[in-house]
């Protein structure tokens, strides 16, 4: 009996697993009081932190870790409280949620010199609490990187278009700044996930005073054409089998 018990325990627990498609992501807004403010705007910060739940405790406490800002961005909350003081605000967005796939997109804004935002994506294996990377989902790594840089050169090749006719006087510094673009495997690294597809981002890089020529850098594939590079037996293959 004991033996039996055993058993069903183990059943159980893997079929969680198995069905584990989506959890529950709810917003907590915590506003953060800074000791020493150097201004009157920098007295505050506020983090939206995503709470998960739906799941076990200690598998939604693994998701939190993985989708933290600590971890995706490297905030550190107690430079924040002292002299660095640079975050206003940091946020989510939920991308894609469901067959055992998270997508979060997490950002964080504040001002230093010149107001900024930074920003990356996350994607999580709800089955075990993990980031996925490229390589544990796609194959022929190089190859889909060719593929988006085919993408990206027609999109330069647009924007380019565009400048010589809305800022002309731009034209010269914006080709300067998009002479070395050249998306490799590397870049695969904080790609997204959706219904469509996959969509991989681009940083060009552009000083403050010229990131109105910048073009977008984002390029989705369709499921229908990542067939080649999405691994069958992969945490992504049921989104092409």
């Amino acid at each position: 009996m004991k033996n039996f018990l055993i058993a069903l325990a183990i059943i159980a627990a893997a079929a969680g697993a198995v069905f584990c498609q989506s959890v529950t992501i709810t917003a907590k807004t915590v506003e953060y009081k800074r000791p020493k403010p150097e201004s009157e705007f920098k007295k505050t910060f506020s983090v939206t932190y995503p709470k998960v739940s739906g799941v076990s405790p200690s598998l939604a406490a693994k998701i939190e870790k993985t989708i933290s800002y600590e971890n995706v961005l490297k905030l550190d909350l107690k430079d924040e409280m002292g002299e660095y003081q640079w975050l206003e605000e940091a946020t989510y967005e939920v991308g894609f949620n469901g067959r055992g796939v998270l997508s979060l997109y997490l950002s964080m804004s504040g001002t230093a010199a010149y107001p900024s935002v930074f920003g990356k994506n996350v994607v999580v294996n709800l089955n075990t609490g993990n980031a996925v990377a490229p390589a544990d989902v796609f194959e022929n790594l190089d190859k889909l990187a060719e593929k988006c840089a085919e993408i990206q050169k027609k999109e330069i090749a647009d924007q380019l278009k565009t400048i010589e006719k809305d800022e002309p006087d731009f034209l010269e510094s914006a080709k300067e700044y998009l002479a070395e673009a050249k998306f490799t495997s590397e870049n695969l690294e904080g790609f997204s996930v959706n219904a469509d597809g996959v969509t991989f981002v681009y940083d060009y890089g552009f000083p403050h005073v010229a990131q109105a020529l910048e073009p977008s850098g984002s390029y989705l594939i369709r499921w229908s054409d990542l067939k080649p590079f999405v691994q069958r037996q992969g945490l992504l293959g049921k989104f092409v089998n």
